[in-house]
């Protein structure tokens, strides 16, 4: 990722302005803060690194223009208080129920990068088809597609691997996250055991 990215390396974290962490912006940016960039223990510590940090971008229906993603994130970059993110990613695509708003933020996200806030681009939760749109986009704009992040398990393989052709044509890397589906695959829930409603 920090390779893709255009870092050395660097250690990595992950902050989303919304939809799924209620607040953990302003947790990691404290965070930040105080530990600065990392770093591992041994007899003598190594030199401070930069924190690599990558920021999902809800699509809310209220982002409807281009400069809506660049304020988001320099609202980010705020939170965090950092002066540049790694990886600035679409949350997911809006395809399937406001298709319209989606060039806006495609080039929303490419003005982040033109704007200096960001060294890459990449998506969530997109699929093959868009997730190969998306990256024709970013190569008209000149900005480096680094990153798409899907959920990846034994429940979501063949989904999964569509993406990661999609990824391999696109020259980004495959991030990915529940590999036990959502807690499917703890073996916490069978017939008898189902999840909670909600």
């Amino acid at each position: 990722l920090a390779e893709r990215a255009g870092g050395k390396g660097e250690d990595g974290e992950e902050e989303e302005d919304g939809g799924g962490g209620g607040g953990r912006g302003g947790f990691l940016g404290g965070l930040l803060g105080a530990v600065g960039g990392g770093g591992t223990s041994s007899s003598s510590p190594p030199p401070p690194r930069p924190q690599q940090v990558c920021t999902k971008f809800a699509p809310y229906p209220w982002r409807l223009t281009r400069s809506s993603m660049v304020g988001a994130a320099r609202d980010s970059l705020s939170r965090l208080g950092q002066d540049k993110l790694s990886v600035a990613q679409m949350h997911w695509s809006t395809k399937n129920y406001l298709p319209q708003q989606e060039p806006a933020l495609w080039d929303g996200i490419a003005d982040v990068y033109d704007a200096g806030l960001c060294d890459a681009v990449g998506v969530s939760n997109y699929g093959p088809v868009q997730l190969s749109r998306f990256a024709d986009r970013m190569r008209v704009r000149g900005a480096p597609f680094a990153t798409a992040q899907i959920q990846y398990s034994l429940m979501t393989y063949g989904t999964a691997r569509d993406a990661g052709d999609a990824c391999e044509a696109a020259g980004c890397a495959l991030l990915s996250y529940s590999p036990l589906c959502l807690g499917l695959l703890t073996g916490k829930y069978d017939a008898d055991t189902l999840p909670p409603p909600g």
